[in-house]
């Protein structure tokens, strides 16, 4: 590997300033490139085949079931077999939330059986709720509003917009605000209970689930989520009348569990404390079988550093693989990650929790970089990448992001990815194997990248 050429990579994520020599598309990188395409040619089939255990043969993996521990187990197993160094799992508490039974209805004006799952997080009803519902077509509203909501249930119509192809934008963070804010809004004014609207843009009869957040010092009331027909059905009803539902919750919220990160690497050959971090998240909610989240992205993960492995590519520093646990409920993984490791020497850390769509994009942090790195993309786009955006995100890797070090993302297309984000639709052949092998290989091409100097 040219030294130089990685420089370029290096200085842009302000990892090292001194101006390179040769450009990035140097023949020792392109030679790393072709040598991990090789490797994923000799073996095409392994990644497809593990997100088959793991989404089908051990299905959705919420924190605190014993579906999560068998996949830890699984994962470890497989990276020892692959010949890693310190394969470990490394233990953390996690939150027991549990659904239970649930249901929902119409009774008046209409007998109608509502879809739903309630939010992670959610209180239980401790039995049938019956109440007439107040409607807000969105959460601003609900905001806005000063209407007491005494002995009602809030209903918060609240929609995700399209996806905005200018800005490459999915709509979620405008989309997930009721989901997650609406039952505290609706609880200042006196209200019994709230259902929003499921976060997609699409019209589908399944309810997508996800987690909410209590405000401090606000009663917490039982949420839910119904499907987006249900919703515009509900909505529609309301506008001409009078309308009652019933609501049967059983979630609860038990003590926490055991449970743990699932840690393997491939030791640098020259400065073996200093760390690329690879992060995906095996935990899901209890519904699907969590393909596209975070399944394929933790098998990416483990994948990557497989093809490095037996492309015989030994990086200079530390490339580490982590699959953390409860991503979607508390982030309990990235925490104890952080509180173990936070002190090491992390010179990257990069997240793949975006499904495993078509390969599209590589976030890498800012405009900067993204202009650094633009003579690598030759390289990328045997592997399918053709841009480099300049932002990055990743739940997991947030809190080592936030002493400093450099982020990025994979970024496949995004455009249906919430079509079935947090459903039962989440399921393995919403992936296909070409594009997992394709993605694959790009985190491995970058971590090397990133490992070498």
């Amino acid at each position: 590997m040219c030294a130089t050429g990685v420089a370029i990579l290096l200085s842009a994520c302000g990892l090292h300033r001194v101006a390179p020599e040769v450009t990035i598309g140097s023949p020792e990188v392109s030679a790393a490139a072709e040598r991990i395409a090789q490797s994923s040619a000799r073996t095409p089939d392994v990644a497809w085949e593990r997100l088959a255990e793991l989404a089908q043969g051990i299905g959705p993996r919420i924190a605190g079931s014993a579906a999560l521990d068998d996949a830890i187990a699984w994962a470890a197993q497989r990276m020892r077999g692959d010949g890693l160094d310190d394969v470990r799992v490394e233990p953390v508490d996690v939150p027991h939330w549990v659904r239970g039974e649930e249901h929902a209805r119409i009774i008046r004006p209409v007998d109608r059986t509502l879809a739903l799952l309630a939010l992670g997080g959610s209180e239980g009803t401790h039995g049938a709720l019956r109440a007439p519902i107040v409607a807000f077509d969105s959460f601003d509203e609900l905001k806005s509003s000063t209407a007491r909501l005494d002995r009602t249930i809030a209903f918060v119509n609240h929609r995700m917009p399209p996806f905005d192809d200018e800005h490459d934008d999915p709509g979620y963070r405008v989309g997930i605000q009721a989901r997650l804010h609406a039952a505290s809004e609706a609880a200042k004014r006196g209200a019994l209970a709230v259902v929003v609207r499921s976060v997609t843009a699409v019209t589908s009869p399944l309810p997508h689930a996800g987690a909410l957040a209590y405000d401090d010092g606000v009663p917490k009331i039982p949420a839910a989520a119904i499907s987006t027909e249900d919703a515009d059905a509900l909505a529609e009803l309301a506008r001409r009348g009078p309308v009652e539902i019933e609501l049967s919750l059983g979630a609860q919220t038990l003590p926490d569990v055991p449970s743990a990160n699932v840690v393997g690497e491939l030791r640098g050959r020259e400065r073996p404390d200093e760390i690329v971090l690879l992060g995906a998240h095996i935990d899901t909610w209890d519904v699907g079988q969590g393909a596209s989240d975070d399944g394929a992205g933790c098998v990416a993960v483990m994948e990557a550093l497989r093809l490095l492995h037996d492309a015989g590519l030994a990086p200079r520093r530390t490339i580490r693989a982590v699959l953390f646990t409860s991503e979607e409920y508390l982030a309990a993984g990235a925490k104890a990650y952080r509180e173990r490791h936070g002190t090491e020497h992390h010179v990257a850390a990069f997240e793949t929790d975006y499904g495993m769509a078509a390969p599209d994009a590589i976030g890498v942090g800012n405009e900067e970089t993204a202009r650094s790195l633009a003579s690598m993309l030759a390289i990328f786009e045997r592997f399918a990448i053709r841009r480099f955006r300049p932002h990055a995100f990743g739940a997991d890797v947030q809190p080592i992001v936030e002493t400093g070090v450099p982020g990025f993302d994979l970024e496949p297309d995004g455009h249906h990815y919430f079509d079935i984000h947090h459903t039962a639709a989440d399921t393995l052949e919403k992936v296909r194997p070409e594009d997992l092998r394709r993605n694959a290989a790009a985190i491995a091409l970058l971590a090397y990248l990133l490992a070498e100097r």
